[in-house]
């Protein structure tokens, strides 16, 4: 009895002994591939999945972002240029007209750069006619440089939009493939599908992530027209009171 007791007692710690090695393996061999998989980066799993989607549709998402890029980045860098110390070429403006007259101040416009300053130069030239022509030329002269504030705009919205409609199609036309192997086949199996649901699933991710990218772009730019939009109309007044002035 002892005999079998010892017998059993050692094949058990055999077994437990070799289970415990296995199962440390197989943890060591999950922790290496999960390293190799965060070695890779972020930037090459994405670069990974991108050719995974495939060039169809993932090409066309690709070139909605580098468009919708560089029409985000050239009205970021247009704007930067208008944008102007509204209250410095206030004053200086007021100084000129009070020390030189107007010749004096539209001098001051000519050397400023932005919108603001085009539209007092714009008042001031007609301020020898009337304060009312002088106001119409501001108001006449204010659309013309909203409209060069918002140039191209539309494009960087349309790109917004067109992305995440492009996804969702590769989206629809891979379940539609998806569907069309298991009718062919006449079974349901996970392996003869699971490459196409990957590539509709990609599709749709890579054109949100598009869009997104694209919307704090535009809603920046947005929100930096419409400040300089606001010192236009604040400068506008600030024009018209100091030609009033100026011909009491």
């Amino acid at each position: 009895m002892k005999k079998l007791f010892s017998t059993l007692a050692v094949s058990g710690v055999f077994i437990l002994g070799t289970n415990t090695v296995n199962a440390m393996t197989t943890a060591a061999t999950m922790f290496q591939e999960g390293t190799e998989e965060a070695s890779k980066g972020f930037t090459q799993v994405l670069k990974e999945q991108f050719i995974q989607g495939g060039a169809s549709f993932m090409g066309i998402v690709l070139l909605c972002l580098i468009l919708g890029l560089a029409v985000a980045i050239e009205r970021i860098i247009y704007l930067n240029m208008a944008s102007t110390n509204t209250g410095k070429l206030k004053q200086q403006v007021e100084d000129a007209l009070a020390s030189g007259g107007v010749e004096a101040a539209k001098e001051v416009c000519r050397n400023t750069k932005g919108p603001v300053a085009s539209i007092y130069y714009q008042g001031l030239d007609r301020a020898g006619e009337s304060i009312e022509s002088a106001e119409k030329a501001v108001v006449a002269y204010g659309g013309v440089q909203m409209g060069q504030l918002e140039k191209n705009v539309s494009w960087l919205s349309l790109f917004i939009a067109i992305a995440p409609m492009l996804g969702f199609m590769g989206t629809v036309i891979g379940m539609i493939q998806a569907f069309q192997k298991i009718a062919a086949v006449g079974n349901l199996s996970a392996s003869l599908i699971a490459g196409d649901i990957q590539v509709a699933l990609l599709t749709t991710v890579f054109g949100l992530i598009t869009a997104i990218i694209l919307q704090i772009f535009y809603n920046y730019i947005i929100a930096k027209i419409d400040s300089i939009v606001n010192d236009m109309e604040d400068s506008s007044i600030s024009l018209i009171d100091m030609l009033v002035d100026h011909k009491k």
